[in-house]
């Protein structure tokens, strides 16, 4: 991949642009923020640390929508950051005009190029750009569950004492309070996670992983979580780019999938250099498909929100 340009310059869109150049995961990465002079003040100082961390990568900022030239992938951090006690639905109505503006960009700039969502709320909004472009699935998707899974999997860690590398776990629904991790399919090096933990500490896992973004805004006070966002990111970028054909739990358009059409929210795909080149439908049980009926509802009402936005 020759160009990503991440439109939003704050701290998940420095996070990640750092972590694109170190791993050289394009020959350029572009930083487009509306604020003076604040993306190319980044890009410079990223630039710096390429004698240390030994990258080629190009790293350049702008105020000109016009950067978002040539991208092959376009990352939208932009958007107003919720503040402790707020949801992420809460920020819908100010960061819905951010996001159209951006998709007006991206589609007089890039036409041709992918779009992965971060901005939240992410499965609302990766449903607005879709229907806003009029691009298939697979060129329009979402970051939530790639993070939520890797928290889920570090409190599993913290939990077991067992190394973070050996656990896999999923998560799917909206990225909210209504998200639906799924302990049956979680495990450790290949063993079941029911064989290490009584039922209740998986329970008060599940409600911690819902809570994670949440427990990290109110600790921080003055900034929600952005290394692990942009390490998210980041994963998802590397499977596109080496055409990994990764299974990853990404916001994804459903088309019957679930027993949900004219939605986007996450479930298992598969990412690749095409981006979502399709989705897994996991059989789930009564309580699992009850709550994820339960999430897509959550987001539904607030795609019903966007309607009455202009």
């Amino acid at each position: 991949m020759k160009k990503i340009t991440i439109v939003g310059a704050g701290r998940v869109g420095e996070t990640t642009a750092q972590i694109l150049a170190e791993e050289e995961l394009c020959r350029e990465v572009a930083l487009f923020d509306v604020r003076e002079d604040v993306p190319e003040g980044i890009a410079l100082d990223i630039v710096q640390t390429a004698p240390f961390f030994e990258f080629d990568c190009a790293v350049h900022g702008s105020n000109d929508p016009r950067i978002l030239k040539d991208s092959d992938l376009v990352i939208v951090t932009a958007g107003f950051p919720r503040k402790p006690g707020m949801s992420r639905a809460d920020v819908l109505e100010s960061n819905v005009r951010v996001i159209d503006e951006v998709t007006d960009h991206i589609l007089a700039y890039a036409p041709e190029t992918m779009v992965l969502m971060v901005s939240n709320p992410v499965d609302t909004l990766t449903y607005r750009v879709a229907q806003r472009t009029g691009w298939s699935r697979n060129r329009v998707f979402g970051q939530a569950g790639v993070l939520d899974a890797s928290r889920m999997a570090s409190f599993i860690a913290q939990e077991t004492g067992f190394s973070a590398r050996d656990i896999t776990t999923m998560v799917l629904g909206g990225h909210g309070d209504t998200m639906v991790p799924v302990p049956r399919f979680c495990t450790i090096n290949g063993v079941p996670l029911s064989y290490f933990l009584p039922e209740d500490r998986v329970e008060a896992i599940m409600e911690r992983t819902r809570k994670g973004g949440a427990e990290i805004l109110a600790l921080r006070k003055n900034s929600s979580a952005y290394d692990a966002p942009g390490a998210a990111v980041a994963a998802m970028v590397d499977a596109i780019v080496n055409n990994r054909r990764r299974l990853l739990p990404c916001v994804a358009l459903l088309e019957g999938e679930y027993g949900e059409a004219d939605i986007a929210m996450g479930v298992p795909c598969v990412l690749g250099e095409k981006g979502v080149e399709s989705i897994l439908e996991l059989e789930l049980n009564e309580r699992e498909q009850a709550d994820f009926t339960q999430s897509a509802s959550a987001v539904r009402s607030e795609i019903e929100r966007l309607r009455d936005i202009r």
